[in-house]
């Protein structure tokens, strides 16, 4: 099935969707003409690309349970092994910004098949890796795909469904977006309960491989590609800009030989990231007025555009931070086994799936602001409960925080992706969806190697795993209160046409 969908002149579909209404009215009068539900082309493509996009996020964090075991299997120091985590997410958050030009010059298929096809060959590496570099070269390549499924989920979602139905179709979007890298140490703990670590490649190249056969007889092309040319000078400064903030994070908290305080390479890799983030803005700016930037900054002329990013920010940083540093207390503080450590996740991540599509419904009828104030004022009190635990915490509390946390999150996600995106024109799509995802990344890699540098430089000040821990969660719930601040500035948002 390669045939594109069509509007009634009979050409591809390009804008928003196939309505009698010009775009705008689709987007903000649903009482215009807007059909009571999606065609069934529409949730067909959206729900291929869902699935794959679920498939690739689920990888996302699949290595965290693991990593204990990995540094004994590989002879490697906590410090090196964290980069299987936070390489990962770097590599999107180079590559997620290109994907505005790759979106604007491939074609649906060409673009799925792209993603797919580099996540399931970095699978493979993965898989046969006989030491950490090849591994480590695997997740690259796995991350290269998944870098470019997210943008191209968000952005086909942003072109096919009217604004009246994105909160409800944003919910389920939390379960590719959160609920999969939530549920990425429970697959791993299972898996690691019965057999070697390269299982958990093994078992994810046949659905990866499915996902690729799916994705071949359903998926549809929609819209035409566009000649936007690939500045290659911004793409080299994304490089240094975000590679160099998040190298220098992780050194930050002297976690290598003992040392307490930042070294001397994590400041002059700050340094380096602080100016070449610079240069990239600049040229983009500078590209801007030619009409051709590889990220259009414009998309932050939209006030609840800038406020959502930054809400979502801070949220990645609790995510990401929680997911890589609670089964290293449960495992290294409590004793728990791999099993135990995936089951204890696997609450949280099945409240923020079956949450999500119910908290789109409710963004529909009540707007954003009362459901991420509440996220967010519930995200800043289970942090705090994780700064206070200790040896003798018992694993059912730890359970039971852990499942509020994800569903404060959920909270947060669907309102903020979806008013973000809102009062973005059609020609910022691409792009909106493409900062997001690049912010997104960096946070959640930022924030990952900060609270770890931060917990092995507690442990080296003081001697005390639980110190490292205690340090480590402070400091994220500190952060989180922005999110509160952030959330009571949150309005509802008007669509294109409106401004």
């Amino acid at each position: 099935m390669t045939s594109d969908i069509k509007n009634p002149s009979g050409g591809p579909l390009d804008a928003p969707a196939a309505y009698d209404s010009p775009p705008e009215a689709a987007q903000t009068a649903p009482e215009a003409g807007a059909p009571e539900k999606l065609s069934r082309e529409v949730v067909v493509i959206i729900s291929v690309l869902l699935v794959s996009t679920f498939t690739v996020f689920l990888n996302e964090t699949i290595m965290n349970v693991a990593l204990p075991r990995l540094m004994t299997a590989l002879d490697v120091s906590e410090s090196t092994v964290q980069w299987l985590s936070t390489g990962f997410m770097l590599t999107m958050a180079v590559v997620i910004p290109t994907t505005g030009f790759i979106l604007e010059r491939l074609r649906t298929r060409q673009a799925y098949f792209l993603a797919m096809g580099l996540f399931t060959l970095g699978t493979v590496i993965a898989a046969v890796a006989p030491g950490f570099g090849v591994l480590l070269l695997g997740r690259v390549v796995q991350a290269t795909g998944t870098a470019i499924m997210m943008p191209l989920l968000m952005t086909t979602i942003l072109t096919l469904v009217p604004m009246n139905k994105r909160g409800m179709v944003m919910g389920n979007i939390t379960i590719a977006m959160s609920v999969a890298p939530a549920l990425g140490p429970t697959v791993s703990g299972v898996i690691l309960e019965h057999f070697e670590w390269r299982f958990m490649f093994i078992f994810v190249l046949p659905v990866a491989i499915v996902a690729l056969l799916v994705g071949a007889k359903y998926l549809v092309n929609v819209g035409e590609p566009g000649q936007q040319r690939l500045d290659m000078l911004s793409v080299l400064l994304t490089i240094p800009a975000f590679g160099g903030v998040v190298y220098g994070l992780s050194q930050i908290g002297g976690g290598h030989g003992g040392q307490a305080g930042p070294s001397t390479g994590a400041i002059v890799a700050l340094a380096v990231g602080a100016i070449a983030m610079g240069l990239f803005v600049w040229r983009q700016l500078v590209l801007q007025r030619a009409g051709a930037p590889l990220l259009d900054l414009r998309a932050f002329n939209h006030r609840m555009f800038t406020v959502s990013v930054l809400l979502l920010v801070v949220a990645m940083v609790a995510l990401f931070g929680t997911v890589i540093l609670l089964p290293l207390f449960l495992q290294k503080v409590l004793g728990a086994e791999p099993l135990v450590t995936g089951l204890v996740m696997l609450p949280g991540g099945l409240a923020m799936g079956l949450s999500g599509p119910f908290i789109g419904r409710m963004y529909d009828k009540i707007g954003p602001r009362p459901l991420t104030v509440t996220g967010s004022v519930l995200m800043v009190l289970c942090l705090w409960q994780f700064a206070m635990m200790n040896a003798s915490t018992p694993i059912w509390y730890v359970t039971v925080i852990q499942t509020v946390l994800n569903f404060s999150l959920a909270l947060l996600f669907t309102p903020a992706f979806t008013n973000g995106l809102n009062p973005l024109p059609p020609q910022l799509y691409s792009h909106g969806s493409a900062i997001l995802g690049t912010l997104q990344q960096v946070a959640g890699a930022a924030g990952t190697a900060l609270l770890v540098a931060l917990f092995a430089a507690g442990t080296a000040l003081h001697g005390d795993l639980l110190d490292g821990t205690r340090i480590a969660f402070l400091t994220a719930s500190g952060v989180a209160v922005l999110a509160v601040v952030l959330s009571a500035m949150m309005r509802r948002t008007e669509g294109a046409g409106h401004h």
